[in-house]
């Protein structure tokens, strides 16, 4: 049986000084509005439809019921005093005013009710797809785990239990397989630590912007991906202005890393791998794009979920999960404010796209 969530009095009546703020210069606003327009017109019917649009604005942008329930009694109070003749004194025996005053308090009610559930609803389905995202890559990350520590214990009793039989190009061939195979775990280990900064509760990632130098960033994220694949050329271009984008840089340099990790590992024929940062109307735009043979037309629209993994048998091919980092990529991305994106090229190559606010709003 389903309990309804009681709201407690905080979540109802949350007091913060930006709410305060806000809610006093919009009826502020209100009221130099409405004191202009009883000025140069006669008509005062439309000077109450002003005051329930910002009891409407105060309602959109604080939270809680608490501020657009004062604004409402607030403004049935001064439509009375400054906007009802005769002005400057109160008077409710007008023939329908009360009924009019009435209607006006349940709209106002009303409006600042459905735009606090409206908030609520959003914030909880932000919060359900957080923890749905987390559980993907928690589920699909235990089974990619279990599969290299299989590798590396069949390596290590093929060693221990036929040492004398096996050659030494042989021996060489397991203990480079074993260490491939830590190293992915390694990688693994590090995205899972980066998974459980995701916060189900409040509905972001506890993540911690600072200004970054973009090329700094870049840089780093390319020199740790080439100690791994050393074989592996990536061209780099960045703006010649210096771009300072607040974000964490960890997390940041992480997706970079995985974007190139899998270009090097799913792109198979590819020749030419480049990383490129533009600036884009007020976002950087990073792009990492490859001239393999791309991504499956059929695995493409779910390429971010977490779930993909190839099978593909054929030599070259890596067996790993892709989509477990391109997922973790995505939501790190989302926290940040900007967005993420893949298509095939049409020469052929795939290009996976990610977008960065400049500015903290």
């Amino acid at each position: 049986m389903n309990k309804r969530k009681i709201l407690s009095p905080e979540k109802m009546f949350p007091l913060s000084w930006r709410d305060t703020i806000i809610s006093f210069f919009i009826f502020l606003g209100t009221l130099l509005v409405c004191f202009i327009v009883r000025t140069l017109n006669e008509d005062k019917t439309c000077l109450s439809m002003f005051f329930i649009l910002g009891v409407f604005l105060i309602s959109r942008y604080t939270n809680g019921y608490f501020y657009g329930t004062i604004a409402s009694f607030l403004s049935i109070i001064f439509v009375n005093y400054y906007f009802t003749y005769p002005y400057y004194c109160f008077n409710f025996t007008i023939t329908g005013y009360p009924l009019a005053i009435g209607c006006m308090l349940v709209v106002s009610i009303i409006t600042s009710a459905m735009t606090t559930q409206i908030k609520s609803q959003h914030a909880l389905s932000l919060a359900a797809e957080l923890e749905k995202t987390r559980s993907n890559l928690l589920r699909a990350m235990s089974h990619d785990l279990r599969t290299p520590l299989t590798s590396i214990l069949g390596a290590c009793s093929a060693i221990s239990e036929n040492h004398d039989a096996l050659t030494k190009e042989e021996k060489l061939k397991l203990l480079s397989e074993i260490s491939e195979e830590a190293q992915w775990l390694i990688r693994m280990v590090e995205n899972l630590l980066i998974v459980t900064k995701i916060d189900s509760e409040s509905g972001s990632a506890q993540i911690h912007k600072s200004p970054e130098a973009v090329e700094e960033i870049v840089s780093e994220a390319v020199q740790k991906s080439k100690k791994r694949f050393p074989e592996q050329n990536v061209t780099v271009t960045v703006p010649q202005e210096l771009l300072i984008v607040p974000m964490d840089a960890m997390l940041i340099e992480q997706v970079i890393i995985n974007l190139l990790e899998n270009a090097f590992l799913h792109s198979q024929t590819a020749t030419s791998i480049v990383l490129s940062v533009t600036k884009v109307a007020g976002f950087a735009v990073f792009e990492v794009s490859d001239n393999g043979k791309g991504i499956d037309k059929e695995l493409l629209p779910h390429i971010f979920e977490g779930s993909i993994s190839r099978n593909d048998s054929s030599e070259g091919a890596d067996r790993r999960s892709m989509g477990i980092g391109l997922s973790l990529c995505n939501s790190i991305i989302t926290a940040h404010g900007g967005t993420m994106t893949a298509r095939n090229k049409l020469m052929g190559g795939a290009v996976f796209r990610f977008t960065l606010p400049l500015e903290e709003h």
